[in-house]
């Protein structure tokens, strides 16, 4: 179920910091409390293959991020000890170290179980007469815009081998801004500096003429 315009889930859960702090983080409160920005992607696991890619691409760009007064955070359902493990493995050896912002750990699948981003379901076994779990029980790649007043402006949801483009976040965090600011809207393919329009059939007539 889509999520997005919706106020984001008042969900608290464990996380952990860099420096291998225990932490308790509510997104929704990170994003209203702070009047900022958040970007949390969630990753089906920690010592695998495309995610480290991922990390380490929004790690990257955290300082584009955080010029658009945007919060970053990782999620998986991995433990804070898995997390803080793998915080300790070095680059060249799959891992991610050097990854400063906060991973959200959640065991307990509260979020995730919100979010309807789980690989699972429920299979019925006619000889026991018991509803058995199938999949991987882990969160596919999916990512979530979350404005200063806790609504989700972005959610995608990418197959577990499909890794992501940060930049494109970053491209839309500019567009919602410009939303907000400007009370203009964003046609296809926009990037900071370009020409918007009003939200008419005129502007759009004038704006297709001229792209």
């Amino acid at each position: 179920m889509a999520l997005v315009g919706k106020q984001f889930p008042n969900i608290t859960v464990d996380a952990i910091s860099e420096m291998g702090d225990n932490l308790r983080i509510n997104v929704l409160e990170e994003a209203t409390k702070n009047n900022k920005k958040v970007v949390l992607f969630w990753y089906p696991k920690d010592f695998t293959f495309v995610c480290p890619t991922e990390l380490h691409a929004f790690q990257a760009a955290l300082p584009e991020f955080e010029q658009r007064n945007t919060i970053v955070i990782g999620a998986s359902c991995d433990t804070n000890e898995v997390h803080f493990a793998w915080l300790n493995t070095a680059k060249n050896n799959g891992g991610i170290e050097g990854v400063t912002y906060p991973l959200l750990a959640d065991t307990t699948r509260n979020l995730a179980n919100a979010l309807d981003i789980l690989d699972v379901a429920d299979e019925f076994n006619e000889e026991t007469g018991d509803y058995l779990l199938t999949g991987s029980n882990v969160t596919f790649r999916a990512t979530y815009l979350i404005d200063e007043t806790g609504k989700i402006f972005h959610e995608s949801v990418n197959d577990m081998p499909l890794g992501r483009n940060v930049n494109e976040y970053l491209r839309m965090i500019d567009a919602y801004t410009h939303i907000q600011t400007k009370g203009e809207v964003c046609p296809a393919n926009w990037e900071a500096g370009k020409e918007a329009m009003s939200a008419d059939r005129l502007s759009t007539a004038a704006y297709l003429s001229q792209n």
